[in-house]
């Protein structure tokens, strides 16, 4: 389970709410509750990620504090306050997905209020790719010029392997 997996002695979860926190408010964890921070499942669960924010923008609008919002992944070992602030701050009104390599980083981004509402329809018409979305809402790709200064291209990447792991420093169990 990635959520569990350490780094620095703290479990992945753990760090990206501590990180989350720090920055943003509110904070929600999409899943079984791993964290302190308030958690939501997607119906039903393991759907994908698509379906998990879905799930997040239904709560926020529930509580009425449905607006631009980060997602992040767990398995992002190296996301840092600043890539966090970077994200919040960013001026476009568009959705802001980084780009490395050519490829958009999903679930290290910021979407707009409509990209909440619209992942709620997408799921709904049983839609599963975080990419259906970006084909329906306005987003700004950040390039490098834009995130080098908070971050290099190794902080976006996920932990899917255990090569992947061994490189961002996780202690993985026996």
């Amino acid at each position: 389970d990635k959520a569990t997996l350490l780094v620095d002695g703290e479990r992945l979860a753990d760090r990206l709410a501590r990180v989350l926190v720090e920055q943003c408010e509110p904070v929600l964890e999409i899943g079984p509750g791993y964290t302190s921070v308030p958690a939501v499942r997607e119906e039903p669960p393991g759907r994908g990620p698509l379906a998990a924010v879905a799930a997040g923008a239904s709560a926020l609008a529930d509580e009425g504090t449905l607006g631009a919002t980060i997602v992040l992944a767990v398995d992002l070992p190296g996301v840092t306050k600043s890539m966090v602030r970077w994200l919040c701050e960013h001026p476009s009104t568009d959705s802001v997905i980084p780009m490395v390599d050519g490829v958009a980083q999903v679930l290290c981004a910021r979407y707009s209020a409509e990209a909440l509402l619209a992942s709620m329809r997408l799921v709904d018409e049983g839609a599963r790719s975080m990419h259906a979305l970006l084909d329906v809402v306005s987003v700004h790709e950040a390039g490098p010029d834009e995130w080098r200064s908070v971050a290099s291209a190794v902080a976006f990447a996920d932990v899917d392997s255990r090569a992947d792991a061994a490189a961002a420093g996780i202690e993985l169990p026996r």
